[in-house]
């Protein structure tokens, strides 16, 4: 059997949160490099925090980060 190898460029997009009540995965919000004094500042402060992915894209996700 073949070793299992991490998907690299998923496991620099997301990170893995575990705990207790279960696991998380989170994401940064996208856009954040540059053309960010033209947004409202709405979408500025939503931009700051991390996106939770959903139970079917974690899935797949942690499907592609079997060490992890």
């Amino acid at each position: 059997m073949p070793k299992l190898k991490t998907h690299k460029s998923i496991a620099k997009r997301f990170r893995i949160k575990r705990s207790k009540k279960g696991t998380k995965i989170l994401k940064r919000a996208e856009g954040q490099d540059h053309f960010n004094a033209r947004e409202r500042g709405n979408t500025k402060r939503n931009k700051r925090s991390d996106n939770i992915m959903s139970a079917t894209m974690a899935k797949t996700i942690l499907k592609a980060m079997p060490h992890a």
